[in-house]
């Protein structure tokens, strides 16, 4: 199911499974920003990534003694969400623990996600709660995809050299750092960029980086407040991911506890934390 929301510069619609972005489009113009979600391609459009990042090594974790796997990306993106709030330009989504999600990762959670349109765009709010009587572990991350052409340009407000982390064939990473090809703040999206797929970042400054064209004057910039920045898209595709990330993919360096995996984030009982990112279009 779609739910749907507007205001007086855009149209808004979110699926009810993962509650995951589907479209946000331009009422001047038409344009849609948001990668329709091609299954020949990628099927993704926006997916919400809870309580992990990526792929766990042999996707397997184990907290307090207790080995429990998990999927890539964890246990939300592929559930519905229920609708429990609707304004002209507002919706609002809940996600909660389950017989099912506790076999996986046994938190009581809420997970609460609120689009709201603004005069320029939108901005998507996420709060995780801990309703758990113990120290809740997670990471957190968002994954929309936008609409672009090879040979746009993503630029980043503060950084002129950046060093990205890789992951495998089996999506763990590499114990190696490279340096990303950039030309004043800019990285080319070129249909070569992602043949070793994602670009993983953790050493930057910026808090701001922007989607942009030779061809036209539209861009898309994008506000985030996260440790980690993935950005990927499958090679050759029109579109590009821009995921702000608060943890990261695993490496071969086994952790015997989740609390000690790199990045990850702890609630104690009944706390909650907001995640946040926007997006404002200029046409």
């Amino acid at each position: 199911m779609l739910y749907t929301a507007e205001n007086k510069n855009f149209t808004l619609a979110v699926k009810e499974m993962g509650a995951e972005l589907n479209s946000l489009k331009s009422k001047k113009t038409g344009i849609e920003y948001i990668w329709c979600g091609d299954t020949s391609i990628w099927y993704g459009q926006s997916p919400i990534l809870f309580p992990i990042i990526g792929r766990l090594l042999d996707d397997k974790y184990t907290l307090n003694g207790v080995e429990y796997s998990m999927e890539k990306h964890g246990i939300v993106r592929k559930k519905p969400f229920k609708l429990i709030e609707s304004t002209e330009d507002s919706l609002t989504f809940v996600q909660t623990d389950d017989a099912e999600s506790l076999k996986a990762y046994p938190y009581q959670f809420e997970l609460k996600v609120t689009f709201k349109l603004t005069d320029n765009g939108l901005k998507v709010s996420h709060i995780v709660t801990n309703n758990s009587e113990n120290t809740m572990y997670y990471s957190f991350g968002a994954h929309p995809g936008f609409n672009c052409e090879i040979g746009d340009y993503i630029e980043f407000s503060d950084d002129s050299k950046l060093f990205t982390e890789r992951i495998d064939t089996e999506s763990i990473l590499i114990d190696e750092k490279f340096p990303v090809e950039m030309v004043d703040n800019k990285i080319e999206l070129t249909k070569n960029i992602f043949d070793k797929d994602a670009l993983i970042l953790s050493d930057f400054k910026s808090k701001n980086v922007k989607i942009k064209s030779n061809n036209h004057n539209r861009e898309i910039s994008f506000d985030f407040d996260s440790p980690f920045l993935g950005i990927w898209a499958k090679p050759n595709a029109p579109y590009v991911c821009i995921e702000p990330w608060w943890g990261v993919n695993d490496d071969y360096h086994k952790k015997p506890d989740l609390s000690q995996k790199r990045g990850i984030m702890s609630l104690e009982a009944k706390e909650s934390k907001e995640f946040s990112w926007e997006v404002k279009i200029s046409e």
